[in-house]
C-alpha cells in the first residue's frame, strides 16, 4: 500500500498499487464522502484507461453513479466539483511524475482536497483490514458529460490583451493540450510538445527539474519571446521563463501577482498565502508595497487549499508552481495562473518594463533552490541539522509545522521530508553567496558525513 501519501494516491503502476486497489478506492469513496454521484476525469497516461475502468466499477458496485468527463486536466475536475456541486470527485493522474507512475487526486464538496489525514487514511485502513465490498442491490450507472466549454468560458473572464506579447509555450505533452490553443487563440504564440502523449516522449512533465525547461529556454531565445510558459503533466502547475531565458522562481510569482490583484483590480490589504519554503522577498514585497497580510503554511494542496479558504485569502502559491485563487474555489489552476501572469507581463511591457527587470527587482536574496538528500533516517538528520544551527546562533524565528524553518539575521533554511518522494529536502537563502555556500557545506557534513546520505 505504498501509494497512499499525504496529498493523494500515487506510485509506480503495477508495483506500488494495482487494479484491486483502484477498484476498492472507487468502492469506498461514496461511503467516505457520503456521495451518490462521483465526478471522474483522467490524464493521458497509458495506464489511465484500466485504472479508470476499475475505479468506476468500484463506484458503481457501491451503488453510486459516475459522471465521466474523460480526458481532463486536474483543475477541470476541481472546477466541475465546485461549480456543479458534486460531493466527490477523482482525477486519475500522477501529475509531474514519469510515465510509469499513476495515481488519484480525490476531492470532496467545494473541491476541498482529500488527503491522508482527511479521508485517504480511512480508505487505506479499510483496504488493509480487508473490509468486504459486496455489490449493491442497485448498481450505479455511468454518464459521459462535457464540462470543458464551461471551464474555458470561466477562464476567458480573466484573459487580458496580449497583443503586444510574443509567447513561448511548452505543453509537456500533457493535459494543457486540452485548453492552451483555445484559450490563447490568435496570440503570437509558439508551442512545444503540444500533442497529448502519456508516454511523455520529449521530457518528464515536471517543470521543477532544470533539464525539462531547457527546450523552452532555447525557444524563448530563438524567437525572442517576452515570456515562456511551461505546464506540468496534469496542468495544475505552471512555471515561467523570462525574456532572458532564465527560469522564474515560482515563489516570487506570488509577489508578482499583486500587480494584477492590487494594481489592476484595486484589491486593498489582501490576505495572501505562501508556503514554508518561500523567499523572504515575497512577504517583504507584499507587506511593504501592498500592506498585505501574508500567512505561511505547509507545502501541498491538501494543506494550502483549506488554509486559503480558512483565512479567506485572495491568492496564494507554492515553490512547486501551484497557485491558488479565491476566485477558483480556493483551488489551483495552471491555466488560470498563466492567464493572470501573461496579463501582468503585457501590462509591464506597456510601461517599458521587461519581465526580467521586474523579477530582478523582486529578487532580494541568494537562494539555493531545493537540494534533495537521500537519507535513511530522515527525522534524525533533520533534527541534527536544526540542533546544530541552534547551537551556533539564536534564530529570530522558528517554524515547525512542515519540517523546520529557522530564520537568522543573515540567512534562513527549511528542511523537510518529502511527502511524495524518498527525499529530505533542504533549501536556504542568504544575503550573500558566501554565507549560503558556507551553510550548505555544513549541512552536507551532517547529512552526508554523519548520516550517510547522498545528493
Amino acid at each position: 500500500m505504498g501509494a497512499f501519501h499525504a496529498y493523494d494516491i500515487r506510485g509506480v503502476w503495477g508495483k506500488d498499487w494495482d487494479l484491486e486497489t483502484a477498484y476498492k478506492v472507487g468502492y469506498f469513496i461514496p461511503q467516505l464522502l457520503k456521495a451518490d454521484k462521483v465526478l471522474v476525469g483522467r490524464d493521458c497516461r497509458v495506464s489511465g484507461q484500466e485504472i479508470h475502468d476499475a475505479l468506476i466499477k468500484g463506484i458503481n458496485d457501491a451503488g453510486a453513479d459516475v459522471d465521466d468527463i474523460g480526458y481532463s486536466s486536474t483543475p477541470l475536475v476541481y472546477f466541475g466539483t465546485a461549480a456543479y456541486g458534486y460531493k466527490a470527485s477523482v482525477q486519475i493522474t500522477a501529475s509531474h511524475n514519469p510515465p510509469e507512475y499513476n495515481g488519484m487526486k480525490v476531492s470532496r464538496e467545494n473541491a476541498l482536497p482529500v488527503g491522508l489525514d482527511t479521508g485517504l487514511g480511512q480508505i487505506k485502513q479499510w483496504i488493509d483490514e480487508g473490509r468486504p465490498t459486496p455489490v449493491a442491490a442497485k448498481r450505479g450507472s455511468v454518464k459521459e458529460i462535457d464540462i470543458k466549454p464551461e471551464y474555458v468560458k470561466f477562464l476567458m473572464k480573466y484573459k487580458g490583451d496580449y497583443s503586444n506579447l510574443k509567447i513561448a509555450f511548452d505543453l509537456s505533452n500533457g493535459m494543457a493540450t486540452l485548453f492552451a490553443k483555445e484559450v490563447f487563440k490568435g496570440e503570437d504564440a509558439t508551442y512545444l510538445f503540444d500533442e497529448m502523449d502519456g508516454r511523455f516522449p520529449n521530457h518528464e512533465p515536471n517543470p521543477l527539474v532544470a533539464k525539462n525547461v531547457e527546450p523552452l529556454k532555447n525557444l524563448v531565445k530563438e524567437i525572442k519571446a517576452d515570456v515562456g510558459v511551461i505546464y506540468d503533466g496534469d496542468a495544475d502547475r505552471v512555471m515561467f521563463v523570462d525574456d532572458k531565458a532564465r527560469f522564474v522562481a515560482p515563489d516570487l510569482v506570488v509577489a508578482l501577482m499583486a500587480r494584477y490583484f492590487c494594481d489592476e483590480r484595486g484589491e486593498k490589504n489582501p490576505r495572501v498565502l505562501q508556503e514554508i519554503r518561500s523567499s523572504l522577498a515575497v512577504a517583504e514585497h507584499l507587506t511593504k508595497n501592498y500592506n498585505a497580510d501574508v500567512h505561511t503554511w505547509k507545502v501541498g494542496r491538501a494543506f494550502a487549499a483549506p488554509k486559503l479558504r480558512e483565512i479567506d485569502g485572495l491568492w496564494g502559491g507554492e515553490l512547486a508552481g501551484h497557485y491558488y485563487f479565491k476566485d477558483f474555489f480556493y483551488s489551483d489552476s495552471g491555466m488560470l495562473s498563466s492567464i493572470i501572469v501573461l496579463r501582468i507581463v503585457s501590462a509591464l511591457k506597456k510601461q517599458g518594463i521587461k519581465l526580467s527587470e521586474e523579477m530582478d527587482r523582486l529578487t532580494g536574496y541568494v537562494n539555493s533552490g531545493e537540494i534533495n538528500y537521500k537519507v535513511e533516517d530522515k527525522k534524525g538528520a533533520m533534527d541534527a541539522v536544526k540542533a546544530f544551527f541552534e547551537s551556533r546562533e539564536t534564530p529570530t524565528k522558528v517554524m515547525d509545522f512542515d519540517g523546520y524553518r529557522l530564520e537568522f539575521p543573515e540567512w534562513w533554511f527549511n528542511i523537510r521530508p518529502s511527502n511524495t518522494e524518498p527525499y529530505l529536502r533542504f533549501i536556504c537563502e542568504a544575503t550573500s553567496e558566501n554565507v549560503m555556500k558556507e551553510k550548505i557545506a555544513l549541512v552536507d557534513e551532517i547529512i552526508i558525513g554523519k548520516f550517510g546520505g547522498t545528493r
